[in-house]
């Protein structure tokens, strides 16, 4: 993991093409301090500013501002770096979660807090030894994490946090699967629930069939392979399940108004 100030004179994201979509396989953290600015994640603009968090996810796409200097905190993380308990108590892998959050001054401050004790112990390479430097920032880090799941489950866009639930089940069935399962039945099947369960438990999570859930996922990494990569259409097809270029073809423009080599073209 690393902390650091986000700044003008920082090559904090040197690695980052600021004219064109980003993806990246660890989680990006930013606590922001300067002006508004828009950022965009998975193909979806927020608008952001001094106090807010953004939380990237590995897998999902990003794009910055190029009209506005990025102000604040960054932290960068492998998904190896915590135990498995504390990835689950701290919800890193909760894509349904929504990547911006806005905490109120309180807790705002108790993350801003967090934050500063994390990059204390990140800077601090010499009253410990390197074992239990890494075991302190494990700690430290984890502190800071789940005050800010904490948050991001209470913003009021997201499923209901239960662990357990059908619907948390499906979710990470359909996350680990949807490039080569889209049916819903097969998903019933294999976590033990009734085709009209899992309607039921999905719809009142998300307002959506378990269809529409599948299908948006399955767009969703459609629209990054096309965006960040080089593939031919018909592999990026086959990448998220359809065996044929034309049967991917439409049912991407079916969902998004707009042919894959056209989405490309927009967002290259």
């Amino acid at each position: 993991m690393q902390i650091a100030p986000m700044g003008p004179d920082r090559a904090w994201r040197a690695d980052a093409p600021l004219d064109r979509v980003h993806r990246i396989d660890f989680h990006i953290v930013m606590l922001l301090d300067g002006e508004p600015l828009r950022h965009m994640i998975d193909f979806t603009e927020y608008e952001a500013t001094a106090g807010d968090v953004l939380w990237i996810r590995p897998g999902q796409v990003h794009r910055f501002s190029r009209d506005v200097e990025y102000r604040g905190t960054v932290l960068a993380m492998q998904p190896g770096f915590l135990p498995r308990a504390t990835v689950e108590a701290t919800g890193l892998y909760r894509y349904d979660l929504p990547p911006l959050t806005r905490p109120g001054p309180a807790r705002l401050a108790a993350l801003r807090a967090a934050s500063d004790q994390l990059r204390r112990e990140y800077e601090d390479t010499e009253t410990l030894p390197l074992s239990l430097h890494a075991a302190v920032l494990r700690h430290a880090l984890t502190a800071f994490l789940l005050r800010l799941a904490h948050l991001a489950a209470g913003s009021g866009d997201a499923a209901p946090p239960a662990e357990d639930s059908a619907f948390t089940l499906f979710r990470d069935a359909v996350e680990r699967d949807f490039a080569t399962n889209h049916s819903v039945t097969a998903y019933a099947d294999a976590l033990g629930y009734s085709r009209r369960t899992l309607a039921r438990v999905v719809r009142a999570a998300t307002g959506e069939t378990p269809k529409a859930f599948i299908d948006k996922r399955v767009v969703l990494e459609a629209k990054r392979l096309l965006a960040h990569t080089d593939l031919p259409v018909g592999r990026v097809g086959a990448a998220v399940g359809f065996a044929d270029a034309a049967n991917f073809s439409k049912f991407f423009q079916q969902h998004t108004g707009t042919a894959p080599a056209a989405f490309r073209a927009e967002h290259r």
